[in-house]
């Protein structure tokens, strides 16, 4: 290996390990110097409101993408949960809570046999789920965006905790958690090592079947959550519009947080990081008076590098 294609080498994996921490450092540090009022109480609560519910789904995301798999229906996922809150709230917020999120688990459950029973590709097996699982949710809701009054579960939403918003709290709940279940459980070592090597894992006697099954129920059930958050924030329910394009945001979360798309690995606080970086750089754009399709652009731009980084790492 020459110098040249060692420091190449060195230099993306130290990209792919700190690149998202140091864009989020010098995107503050633009903010605070040349955007008015960043530095508001308000504005770091707007952003991160704003990021929790793809912060929550991305976490999901990236233990599908651990086992080398990808899930693109979790935008229907949330909009199916948003679209079953309004059918069931008569009977009290936790229920209705409740049916929303056992949808979502069984959506998960019914992507999860499709990859590791069937032998589906995971991007065919979510697609169906992608264009079907927003179908249904504009049935249920048909085709209508439908208002929410009930205080209690709007308060999901719009409350706080100790000045710290509900949504923002979920997040960094379900963070913790994830981050518990990789590094320190052994249904997280064998997230890794199905990714890593499924052929390996299989004749090793790890329950890999059971395992994939189990990481698209929760990414599925977390999309859920975020649905009931974004359905509370916004008091209503818009199956047409609640997790449009989830699934881009998400995956973007996951690789520009350092996770290879090959899988074998799980990086939780990059994966937040992620999430965060691309809200920053949404709200920049926009406070600078750019349109968001300029914001689209950036984005894609940002998935890009982080892709070619991963791939100058593993091909080197």
């Amino acid at each position: 290996m020459t110098a040249l294609a060692l420091d190449r080498r060195r230099a993306a994996r130290w990209l792919q390990e700190y690149g998202v921490y140091v864009a989020v450092a010098a995107l503050l540090l633009f903010n605070v110097a040349f955007t008015a009022n960043f530095l508001s109480v308000g504005n770091f609560r707007t952003q991160l409101v704003q990021a929790a519910p793809v912060c929550i789904v991305a976490l999901g995301m990236a233990l599908v993408i651990g086992t080398e798999g990808v899930d693109l229906s979790v935008g229907a996922v949330m909009a199916l949960s948003a679209a079953l809150v309004p059918l069931y709230l008569g009977y009290g917020p936790l229920p209705a809570v409740a049916i929303a999120l056992a949808a979502g688990l069984l959506a998960g459950a019914f992507n999860g046999v499709l990859v590791a029973h069937l032998g589906i590709q995971p991007i065919v097996a979510t697609l169906a789920l992608l264009v079907g699982g927003r179908g249904l949710a504009l049935v249920i809701a048909d085709g209508q965006l439908v208002q929410v009054h009930d205080p209690t579960f709007l308060w999901l939403g719009t409350g706080d905790v100790l000045g710290v918003p509900v949504s923002v709290l979920a997040a960094g709940v379900f963070a913790a958690v994830v981050a518990l279940l990789v590094s320190r459980t052994t249904f997280g070592r064998q997230v890794v090592a199905i990714g890593g090597n499924r052929a390996a894992s299989t004749l090793a006697g790890l329950p890999v079947k059971r395992t994939l099954v189990g990481v698209y129920a929760i990414c599925a059930v977390l999309a859920a959550v975020a649905g009931v958050l974004s359905t509370a924030r916004l008091s209503a329910s818009d199956p047409a519009d609640v997790g449009l394009l989830m699934e881009l945001s998400a995956i973007t979360a996951v690789v520009v947080g350092g996770t290879p798309l090959t899988g074998g690995r799980v990086r939780v606080l990059g994966t937040v990081t992620g999430a965060l970086l691309m809200q920053l750089v949404a709200a920049t754009l926009i406070k600078h008076d750019l349109p968001y399709s300029s914001a689209q652009m950036a984005q894609a731009a940002i998935i890009v590098g982080a892709v070619y980084v991963a791939r100058e790492r593993s091909s080197r």
